[in-house]
């Protein structure tokens, strides 16, 4: 079996590997997650959750890509069957194809959100004044209020035709194939969105006080974030709350993209003396970087800058949606030529969503090809329909944003962490930590500390099984009476479900086919 594909260049896995990882989540979730949970508190449960989970599963998903690319498989089940001709070890394979889509399914949503907005700043539509006249907007161009409401009123709410354009160029961008679409729209692409956030922080940071009230300066922002002294607790009484250890460890998942199969499936591109260790610690660098410097150093303050220390509460942070859609725009309002700053927050969010959701594609349409053997356009048009009824169901069901909140606690937050558990199993107890370490030191230009074989053998799976349980005790029992309560979450797990038989069907037939080639191969080499 030979790869039909390959990236063109070492630097362009890195860059489609960052465009994946640099996502909303940098620039609207980790903020209000670093704001809520205690300023630099956040970061000492964030740092550990990086080294004991985020890089040693980035490294092993690199490792275990590129192992089963060079062996002719480039789906997560195939990679899997590389290392384990057993069936329900290559079942669980199907994880990491049927999660990116559940999350395709309602962040192609948002990123066509992130395209109106961008659209109606650069018409000059978006000059609106208070926070509560930007919900209202908000709520009328997502259809908060009732369901079916975007799909019956398209003619007159461009949210369709925005989420349509969002879902075509990313289907456009996945059938061109690795070099030719994902690689190049990746190399323009990731540029331009550091380009735009580095434009956006110089201003802010050179704004000193616009307001000129005391208390709502730049330097007073970045004291808030640095410091705990905008809450009653202590650095020592934020660490005691194991909310601020859950919320780091799932950030952690959600800004890497690691454990979803996304890096498992670019990897595997990769030729066989391609290095994976240096460019897998490049890949979580840059990524920390824009999160810490772009995210947490820029939205909190400009906030505060604005709108006072008020407007840093639990309400306004606790949703990316309220910070992005609904805050920052009363930000943009009181900046001067602030349409102008507005319409680049809003590109680069795009943008950063665009390469996110690329991603959550590629691993389907490699089963798809690998498994069953069908051809691109075949793949992209199967999975395009899927995906479409998937994202209208989204669209559908979007009061309260219901379908899209029980769809990403699944995915990312329960799911997420039992496919990530698996594959940090997989590498260090059925691969071997030695010939896994071995595997990943191939090519490598930078030298792994040999401690990392002990975090990645006991103490990643320890700690994700830790954090997993205390995730599912302190979540679980809400969402189980909202699935008995509430016909659209139901629906919502169905969707999930049904998704995921479909991709153990495939599976199942990928098996057979894998299994008959290779002892056709064997046949032929007797």
């Amino acid at each position: 079996m030979k790869q039909k594909e390959s990236w063109t260049s070492q630097l362009g896995v890195i860059i489609a590997v960052i465009g994946s990882a640099v996502g909303l989540g940098n620039y609207l979730r980790f903020p209000g997650q670093m704001a809520l949970y205690g300023g630099i508190a956040f970061m000492i449960p964030y740092i550990v959750a990086m080294i004991l989970i985020g890089l040693p599963l980035a490294w092993v998903e690199w490792t275990l890509g590129r192992y089963g690319g060079i062996r002719g498989h480039n789906s997560p089940p195939g990679i899997f069957w590389t290392i384990a001709r057993r069936r329900r070890v290559v079942y669980t394979g199907s994880l990491c194809v049927m999660l990116p889509l559940i999350i395709f399914a309602y962040y192609i949503v948002v990123e066509g959100w992130c395209l109106l907005y961008t659209i109606q700043y650069a018409r000059g539509l978006m000059q609106l004044g208070s926070q509560a006249e930007y919900s209202q907007a908000f709520a009328n161009l997502t259809g908060k209020t009732e369901n079916g409401a975007v799909l019956t009123a398209w003619y007159s709410n461009p949210t369709l035709l925005c989420v349509a354009l969002s879902f075509v160029i990313n289907f456009w961008v996945i059938y061109r194939g690795i070099s030719k679409g994902i690689e190049q729209f990746c190399l323009w692409a990731m540029p331009a969105l550091i380009l735009c956030s580095a434009i956006i922080f110089i201003r802010v940071a050179t704004l000193g006080n616009p307001t000129g009230i005391e208390g709502q300066s730049f330097a007073d922002g970045m004291r808030f974030i640095c410091t705990t002294t905008a809450s009653d607790k202590t650095i020592l009484q934020h660490l005691a709350n194991p909310e601020s250890w859950l919320a780091a460890a799932g950030h952690v998942f959600f800004s890497l993209s690691v454990g979803f199969g996304l890096v498992l499936t670019y990897a595997s591109y990769l030729k066989r003396d391609d290095d994976v260790a240096a460019s897998c610690a490049t890949a979580v660098g840059c990524n920390s970087f824009v999160e810490i410097v772009f995210g947490g150093m820029l939205i909190v303050p400009a906030a505060i800058m604005f709108l006072g220390l008020a407007s840093i509460n639990k309400e306004t942070l606790g949703s990316s949606f309220t910070l992005g859609f609904q805050t920052l725009p009363c930000v943009f309002d009181q900046m001067p030529l602030g349409q102008l700053w507005g319409f680049l927050f809003f590109f680069l969010l795009f943008l950063a969503a665009a390469t996110s959701s690329i991603s959550m594609l590629q691993p389907a349409v490699t089963l798809l090809e690998d498994g069953l053997g069908l051809k691109r356009k075949q793949s992209v048009l199967l999975l395009g329909g899927m995906m479409c009824a998937a994202t209208l169901f989204v669209l559908y069901f979007s009061k309260g944003l219901v379908a899209m909140d029980t769809l990403d606690f699944w995915s990312a937050n329960v799911f997420v962490f039992i496919a990530a558990t698996f594959q940090i199993i997989l590498f260090g107890w059925v691969l071997g930590i030695d010939t896994g370490m071995s595997e990943m030191e191939r090519g490598a230009q930078i030298k792994i500390p040999w401690v990392f074989r002990y975090i990645i053998k006991y103490v990643s799976p320890l700690f994700l099984v830790v954090v997993f349980s205390l995730w599912c005790w302190l979540n679980l029992p809400e969402r189980i009476e909202e699935i008995r309560s509430n016909t659209t979450v139901q629906l919502s797990i169905g969707v999930l479900v049904a998704i995921e038989i479909f991709f153990l069907w495939v599976v199942s037939r990928s098996i057979k086919r894998w299994d008959a080639e290779e002892h056709e191969m064997l046949a032929q080499d007797f």
